[in-house]
Parts: structure tokens; C-alpha cells; sequence
């Protein structure tokens, strides 16, 4: 076929994967190894998120390219896709990950909105990424937590989407279900997306600003999971904080936010 629509797009996948893995991808076998495996389709057929990667034969956690914007946009996340002894199990894209506070996440709109970070360590996946993802299937939210004991806790939400720039990226989400963290997503539920150089919250200050991280404030944040990497007690607001788990001054050491397909999920239940 001649043309765009008849030309191969190439998928550059980055994964560190046990040598000698064997994937199918259309009809043809491929053994993975530890370099880039490279695989062609149409447009039509690219990945836009983890379980499509899963769907192709790839069924190892770790750092894949997507395609939520089309071909020519290719984006870098991590994915879970879940023990190889639960085919079954979630697929789970990451949109947001802190570990370590590598990554400086105190940044203006234009970083927010395309994204910023390396996936395999901490990163935003970008709020146009995100809205684009959002909107082409119906997804299930889930974020997990760690403070620095150990402790493990988790919230998840049945609806999740992301609206478009126009609209200020104004986050929605229902069907809250408590893993221990307790519902502090809640509150930000229809607010805008803020940074310290675009403040759309509902405050009379700039809450990006005071607390050190874009976010969907609203008067400001009970959750602040882009705010200063603070290593646990930490001045009140401004760290990584889940207000309904570890209060206002202590900085989580680990939070991840990440999508899955609803219709996966209604499969397994």
C-alpha cells in the first residue's frame, strides 16, 4: 500500500527482560534479550497503553514505548503487567511515580503538560499524554504508597479521565475504594490542573506554588504527590504527602499513580 497509512511504524521497546524469553508478536516468534526489541505494525495497531503491550505477548513488568497520541508521538512508561502465575491480573500503565526524589518535580505548565522524568526511576507521563490515554478507553485508577517503615497501602477508583487543555486538564474520578490510605484524592475531584506559573485552583493563593508542586489543587491539596521528595517528617504541606494516611509533615517514600482498563477489570470480576 502507498502512502502514510501503507507505511511500517516502528516500536522501539526498552526493557531489561530475562535473555531468551519467547513473545509472539503477530504471528511471528521473537526471543527477547537484553537490548531493544523492535517491532513493526500499522498505525492502527500500536500499543496506547500496557494492556495492549500485554495483549501482543509482552507479559514482563518494566519500560515499554506507547502510543497514546498516535505514531509519530511515542511515549516511555512503565508497566506492570502483573505475576506470570495471574495471566489474569491488572495491566497496570503508570502515569506518575515517585521513588527516590531523583527527579526535580517542581516545574512550570509547559513540563506538566508533556511530561518530565525517566520512566524507569520517577516521572510525570505529561497531562496531554494523560488526557489522550484517558479518553481512549474507559480506565480504573490505582495508587500505591510507601512510607519509610515499610508500610504499604493503596486506594483505587473504578472511573478515571482527564479532560483537555481547554477545559484546563479538570480531573474526574468516582467508585473510591480504600486500601488503607483513606480518600484524599477525593477533594481534588473536578479542580483544574495548577502549576506555579498557571494557577487554576479554587484558592485565593497560588497552592502550586506554596506547596511546591503542580497538581489538581483545590483550597489547596490533601494530597500533594508532586510536591519536595522529603525523606518522612518534613515541614507542614509542602512534601509528598496522603493527608488521610500520614497527615501534612511526613513525606511519603514511595507513591505511584497508574491506569487500567475497565473492561479488564470487569473480565476478571
Amino acid at each position: 500500500m502507498n502512502g502514510p497509512l501503507g507505511l511500517l511504524v516502528l516500536l522501539v521497546v526498552n526493557l531489561v527482560l530475562v535473555s531468551g524469553t519467547p513473545v509472539v508478536v503477530g504471528d511471528t516468534p521473537v526471543v527477547l534479550s537484553d537490548t531493544p526489541v523492535v517491532v513493526s505494525g500499522t498505525p492502527e495497531s500500536l500499543p496506547v497503553d500496557c494492556s495492549d503491550l500485554y495483549s501482543n505477548g509482552f507479559g514482563n513488568s518494566g519500560v515499554y514505548t506507547i502510543f497514546p497520541a498516535g505514531p509519530t508521538s511515542p511515549v516511555q512508561v512503565f508497566c506492570e503487567m502483573g505475576s506470570m502465575d495471574a495471566p489474569d491480573s491488572n495491566k497496570w500503565t503508570v502515569i506518575q511515580r515517585r521513588t527516590d526524589g531523583t527527579i526535580n518535580f517542581y516545574r512550570g505548565w509547559e513540563q506538566y503538560k508533556t511530561g518530565f522524568g525517566q520512566a524507569p526511576s520517577e516521572y510525570w507521563l505529561g497531562l496531554e499524554n494523560i488526557h489522550l490515554l484517558s479518553g481512549k478507553k474507559s480506565y480504573k485508577l490505582r495508587v500505591d504508597m510507601e512510607d519509610f517503615d515499610g508500610g504499604k497501602v493503596f486506594v483505587e477508583y473504578s472511573s478515571f479521565n482527564v479532560a483537555p487543555e481547554k477545559d484546563g486538564y479538570r480531573l474526574t474520578l468516582s467508585g473510591f475504594k480504600d486500601g488503607g490510605a483513606g480518600n484524599s484524592l477525593d477533594h481534588h475531584n473536578g479542580q483544574k490542573f495548577s502549576t506555579f506559573d498557571k494557577d487554576q485552583d479554587s484558592d485565593a493563593t497560588n497552592c502550586a506554588k506554596t506547596y511546591l508542586g503542580g497538581w489538581w489543587h483545590n483550597k489547596c491539596h490533601l494530597c500533594n504527590p508532586n510536591g519536595e521528595y522529603l525523606w518522612g517528617e518534613s515541614p507542614y504541606g509542602i512534601g509528598v504527602n496522603w493527608s488521610s494516611w500520614k497527615g501534612y509533615t511526613y513525606s511519603l517514600k514511595a507513591i505511584a499513580f497508574k491506569l487500567s482498563p475497565q473492561l479488564e477489570l470487569d473480565a476478571i470480576g
